[in-house]
């Protein structure tokens, strides 16, 4: 490694370490919200079996992120994204797919539709 790359490493983990002790202010900072997973759901009129059903997540870790104890990372983040924002291409996208795997697969669960807000609960063949 060149001596000017070197040395420039080197400042750059001082002040690094400079920041982690709170003795220099950082550059810039970065800040993520946390998506309002209730709000979202409540907004898609859905219940937290249908919405878990529909994010691929089991209801206790949506019950998690709506009480504030975890919050959601990567995919599951990008997705109630897609969710707040364009909802409905959330729902087409399960519609269709649920539509085309029908023809294949014939599951010995079937799910109730996402539509249909009076259905409580996922119904055993």
């Amino acid at each position: 490694m060149k001596e000017d790359l070197f040395q420039e490493l080197v400042a750059s983990v001082r002040e690094g370490g400079a920041i982690l002790r709170g003795e220099t202010e950082p550059s810039r900072t970065f800040t993520i919200d946390v998506p309002d997973v209730k709000a979202i759901r409540a907004r898609m009129g859905l219940t937290q079996q249908k919405f878990a059903l529909l994010l691929g997540i089991s209801v206790r870790t949506l019950q998690n992120w709506e009480q504030g104890r975890r919050t959601p990372h990567g995919p599951a983040r990008v997705l109630l994204q897609v969710a707040e924002k364009h909802p409905e291409a959330l729902l087409d996208t399960i519609v269709s797919t649920e539509a085309a795997s029908a023809t294949r697969y014939t599951p010995r669960i079937q799910s109730v539709s996402l539509h249909d807000r009076d259905a409580d609960a996922i119904v055993a063949k």
